[in-house]
Parts: structure tokens; C-alpha cells; sequence
């Protein structure tokens, strides 16, 4: 059991959590552990196999607290607060633009385009700081690959032609994440492409967490502006899937994610010792890793950048607030086209 930032992570499995008086009460096998008051809590973040007692889920939606399951992987389950009272006139328009084929393609672009920015810019700076010249070679020509594929992606005609070439893309970025890392911890944290549901390496396993983090803080964001998240342009829409998002998601994965992966891995703050290793070969953080890498993201959301369009200092916890207010102002045609955020 972790708390952060008024929010409970309750990581240990068979935990229960329950209402006691004016308190959430985590027992584990009938032992008490941990007991926090209601009004110090914004929201219960629930790891795998973690029972919540119906009381406890009815005072949640009653006082506007979030409730939200991941499952053993930390990816994204299900999120449950009270009645929402999102916007009815953006959640129409946003509907209008889903069936509008040129616009659901520009604001797809503009997602890949960000998308592509920021990973050729993480793959720079690995290129920058790499351990000899024959890797600094290697990232510059996946450098160029990311540039000729943000250049195709301008002048592609439709959605699966712009999903086609951000797929080619992201492989050869994956493949390059292996040479920053740092020399010493690269057989013990080999990128093997990339691999979900289940994640079949250590790497996988840090990034797929780090991501079910920022998707669950995607989709609060989107609904914190009133927007469906369900309804996307780029993601195909399909039931039980958060489709914008995963779209709003998309530009933060490698300058948020990806950049605080490494961070862990080549200050050796994670080790092969914070994962457990499944049968049929998954492998998952454990109880000690996930501990690890929640304080090391909630640190991360408090540093500030400097937003280029604002150009104000705002914690980076923010960002995807910040962007699904440009994906309204879009949406609603305050904007000619959605601009994602840019890493420098």
C-alpha cells in the first residue's frame, strides 16, 4: 500500500479494502495494515486481485472520488466516479467529428505528428550521450527514419495509411531505446520489440506500467473537459476501449514514459530484483517495483516545463489536461487543427 498525492495505491494482493467510521481500512488476511481518513483522498488505485467492499465503493461515487483497477500489469481495467456532467453541446460536436473523414485524418495526423516529434527528439538525445561512435551512428540513422516518416505521414490519404506508417515507425524506435541504455544493464533490460498482454521482458514490463499510469491520467483528462473518452480519431473505436485516450497518450509515451523508464534503468534505481517472472513467460514488476516506480512517477508529474503554446511553466502532471482543453477548443472550432505538445 502506497499513498501519493492523496491518492491510495493498494498493490498487495487479496488486500480488502472498507469503510471503517470516517476511514479506508486496507486488511490483508484479516490483518489490519494500513488506515487512512476519507477526506485526506482524492481517488483508490487498485492492483490486481484487491477486493473494495460495496460500502466503500458507494461513499467513493457519493463524495466524487475516483475508484480505478489495473490489473496485475498495471494496465487500465476500469475507472468509476460519480454521475459526470461533461459538456452535451462538445460531447455532440465531438460525435460530429468522428463521422467527419477529413477531420478525424488532420486531427490523426497532428496526434501521429507529435507522436513522431517526440520520439525522433528521445532518440537524439540518446544519440547525444551515446557510449561510443558507432551507436551515436546507429540513432542518427534512426533519427532520419523518424524524419521520413513524419514526412510521409503529411501526405498520407487515409487512416490506415497514416496507422501503417506510425507503426513502421515506432518499430525502429523501440529498436533504438536498447542503445540508451546504459552498457552495464543492457543484457539485463534487452528491449525485445515490443510486447504486451502479457510483456515478455523486464523493459516491457516497466514501459507497459509506466503507460496504464499516463492512460488512466489521458482519459481523467479527457473527462475532466467534458469529452466522450471512448470517441477517438486515430485509435479505432471499439466497446470498452478508451479510443481519445489512448490518441491523447500517444505524444507523452516516449518524453514522459519512456524518458522516465530510462532514468530508472541507467541510475540503476530498478533491478532485475523489482520483477517476477510468470509462467508462459510474462514478466511483471512486483510489489517492491511497483512501489519504486509510483514514487518515481509522481515525482515526474511535478516537475515543470515550459508549454510552447502557453508558454507557461506547468507541472507535467498537467500536460494532458492541458491538451484535451486544446482537443475541446478543436473540436468546437476554436482552433483549425489540434496541436500536440512538443519536447525539446
Amino acid at each position: 500500500m502506497h499513498t501519493i498525492q492523496n491518492t491510495l495505491y493498494v498493490m498487495t494482493p487479496n488486500a480488502y479494502a472498507h469503510i471503517e467510521n470516517t476511514t479506508v481500512r486496507i486488511d490483508v488476511e484479516r490483518e489490519k495494515k494500513l488506515q487512512v481518513p476519507l477526506h485526506h483522498l482524492n481517488g483508490l488505485v487498485c492492483f490486481g486481485n484487491v477486493m473494495v467492499s460495496p460500502a466503500l465503493i458507494h461513499t467513493l461515487a457519493k463524495d466524487g472520488k475516483s475508484l480505478v483497477l489495473l490489473d496485475q500489469f498495471g494496465r487500465f481495467q476500469a475507472r468509476m466516479e460519480g454521475p459526470v456532467s461533461g459538456n452535451i453541446l462538445l460531447r455532440q460536436a465531438q460525435h460530429r467529428c468522428a463521422n467527419d473523414e477529413s477531420f478525424t485524418l488532420e486531427c490523426a495526423r497532428s496526434i501521429v505528428a507529435g507522436k513522431l516529434r517526440n520520439s525522433r527528439t528521445n532518440i537524439q538525445r540518446g544519440a547525444r550521450e551515446a557510449s561510443s561512435p558507432e551507436e551515436a551512428e546507429s540513432l542518427t540513422r534512426i533519427v532520419n527514419n523518424l524524419a521520413a516518416s513524419l514526412r510521409a505521414a503529411a501526405v498520407v490519404k487515409t487512416l490506415d495509411e497514416l496507422r501503417g506508417v506510425e507503426g513502421e515507425a515506432a518499430r525502429g524506435y523501440f529498436g533504438g531505446l536498447n542503445q540508451i541504455v546504459k552498457p552495464q544493464y543492457r543484457e539485463q533490460f534487452a528491449l525485445n520489440g515490443r510486447t504486451r498482454r502479457p510483456p515478455l521482458d523486464k523493459f516491457n514490463a516497466l514501459i507497459s506500467f509506466l503507460y496504464a499510469m499516463l492512460m488512466n491520467d489521458c482519459r481523467s483528462a479527457c473527462e475532466a473537459v467534458g469529452l466522450d473518452p471512448q470517441l477517438g480519431f486515430l485509435h479505432v473505436v471499439r466497446p470498452g476501449r478508451a479510443s481519445l485516450a489512448l490518441d491523447l497518450q500517444e505524444e507523452f509515451r516516449s518524453i514522459i514514459c519512456d524518458r522516465l523508464a530510462l532514468t530508472l534503468i541507467n541510475r540503476n534505481q530498478i533491478s532485475k530484483s523489482d520483477f517476477d517472472e510468470r509462467e508462459g513467460g510474462a514478466v511483471v514488476l512486483n510489489d517492491k517495483g511497483r512501489r519504486t516506480v509510483i514514487t518515481a512517477w509522481q515525482e515526474k508529474k511535478q516537475e515543470e516545463v515550459t508549454h510552447p503554446l502557453t508558454e507557461q511553466k506547468i507541472p507535467i502532471g498537467l500536460l494532458p489536461f492541458t491538451q484535451a482543453r486544446f482537443m475541446a477548443r478543436t473540436i468546437r472550432g476554436e482552433m483549425d487543427c489540434y496541436l500536440p505538445f512538443l519536447s525539446k
